[in-house]
């Protein structure tokens, strides 16, 4: 705590000497579940987002954005941190599943995050920023002595609305008023979440307007199952289905386009506050999700989805817009991915990098302002010694090569994503020496951030292989 401390008090000796300099404000919406082809921008038909289109078209869109994990927590922690999960010993979604009879024994992993590290929230509030968190925060243990002891506002942020252990609403109306969350009022009977938490987001820009630069974190529940949605949008899009012509292949569900919508309004909101009170030009907006959706019909044609160790499961759309400062329409191909959210807002509030923290990202600045066309960094890593949807597995991209090894039994996945984007074509056999020099390297990245292997386990059971402790089938 002291090495935090000092790093903490070096920040706010940062804050003083550039006080004199404009910070901009910083709005973060990650979205839940959120398919690589939601958006109208990213090539959805069935569902309407004007106002997250417009976003793209008035700022840059990524098409190689990366989640840290294909499931949500891991990812969740590597933006606040800035490090891989495997570095972090988080690794599965919280509290994840128990597989007591499978092949391999998953290892002791973490469901918290250390106080330690010094967070993105954290330095950015040492900076001078006033720091708001709302919706989904999922990383805290359930029902452990020092569970309050993880909100939030124990990790960097002012207030909490919404934040707790839950992975998705469980509230006794779940996504409609009664909502059960810390910080949020249940309102009145057919309150929808999103909308009520985009209330409080509101009203959070109002009261620091003029004040201080603020980081507006914004954590969507939706599109988290259950789906649900308002009555009068539901009906909409059960009226656009019939008849309509799917040449997308996209999920032709009433109820999650009516989330979509929902989502899509609240973005609309936030930014016409941000220009109704002027200081839209001074506010850096970024939008992204946590890891593929929920549905092989939310990919946009990318292999699985949610869960799954393939594209579909960790490509993630991202928007950013900056007036002034990031083109108009302008599009990025890099690959880019959640541990590089710290770094770039550090850069962009004019505040010292932390590189002993956010160790694995690196600052997006020069991509977004078009100062360089593409990183020093052409590799990505990926460890995921569980069982969910997938068998456990590492993967491994460099340029558009992707490997992927599968603990169980070593067996090897080897993509050229640039010919083969839906990774159709396992290459592994043909292009031997690539697989071996992408497994090696793989390898010694795991060893560089001490991953957590999974071991054999002593009470494998082939009966009931992948069964979870309650002895249902685990996802397929």
């Amino acid at each position: 705590m002291t090495q935090k401390l000092g790093l903490i008090l070096f920040l706010v000796a940062t804050r003083l000497l550039c006080a004199a300099e404009a910070k901009p404000n910083i709005v973060f919406l990650l979205v839940d579940d959120l398919g690589w082809a939601d958006f109208g921008c990213y090539g959805a038909q069935f569902y309407e987002t004007p106002h997250i289109d417009k976003l793209a078209s008035e700022g840059m869109r990524f098409t190689n954005a990366y989640s840290a994990c294909t499931v949500c927590s891991p990812s969740r922690a590597a933006i606040l941190a800035g490090c891989y999960p495997a570095r972090m010993h988080l690794t599965d979604w919280i509290p994840g599943h128990n597989n007591p009879k499978a092949k391999m024994k998953i290892p002791n992993w973490k469901m918290k995050i250390d106080h330690e590290r010094v967070l993105m929230p954290e330095a950015l509030k040492a900076g001078g920023y006033a720091t708001g968190f709302f919706g989904k925060w999922h990383l805290m243990p359930n029902g452990q002595p020092d569970m309050q002891e993880h909100y939030p506002t124990d990790h960097g942020f002012d207030i909490n609305v919404g934040g707790r252990e839950w992975g998705q609403p469980k509230g006794p109306g779940i996504y409609f008023s009664p909502f059960g969350m810390p910080g949020l009022d249940d309102g009145k009977p057919g309150d929808f979440l999103t909308d009520k938490l985009t209330d409080a987001a509101v009203d959070f820009i109002v009261k620091n307007e003029g004040k201080k630069p603020f980081l507006l974190y914004f954590s969507y529940y939706t599109l988290h199952s259950p789906l649900m949605a308002p009555p009068a949008l539901v009906e909409k899009y059960k009226r656009k289905a019939e008849g309509f012509k799917n040449t997308k292949s996209e999920l032709l569900n009433p109820v999650r386009a009516g989330m979509v919508e929902c989502l899509d309004n609240s973005v609309g909101r936030l930014v016409a506050k941000l220009e109704e009170m002027g200081i839209a030009d001074n506010t850096l907006i970024v939008l992204t999700g946590d890891n593929g959706g929920d549905h092989p019909e939310t990919t946009g044609g990318l292999r699985d989805f949610k869960g799954w160790s393939h594209e579909g499961g960790v490509r993630a759309p991202l928007i950013a817009k900056w007036p002034g400062k990031i083109e108009k329409g302008s599009s990025c191909e890099e690959m880019v991915i959640s541990m590089d959210f710290y770094p770039t807002f550090l850069e962009l509030a004019g505040l010292e990098s932390l590189p002993a923290e956010h160790m694995d990202g690196i600052s997006l600045a020069p991509l977004l302002t078009g100062e360089v066309i593409a990183p020093e960094r052409d590799t990505l890593f990926w460890h995921y010694p569980h069982y969910h949807r997938t068998k456990p597995y590492g993967a491994i991209r460099e340029g558009g090569w992707k490997l992927i090894e599968f603990f169980e039994d070593g067996e090897l996945e080897l993509f050229d994503l640039k010919s083969d984007p839906a990774e159709r074509k396992n290459l592994a056999k043909e292009k031997p020496e690539m697989a071996a020099d992408l497994l090696t390297k793989l390898k010694e990245w795991r060893v560089s951030v001490n991953a957590q292997m999974m071991t054999p386990n002593p009470n494998y059971d082939s009966s009931k292989h992948g069964r979870t402790e309650k002895g249902k089938l685990r996802e397929k």
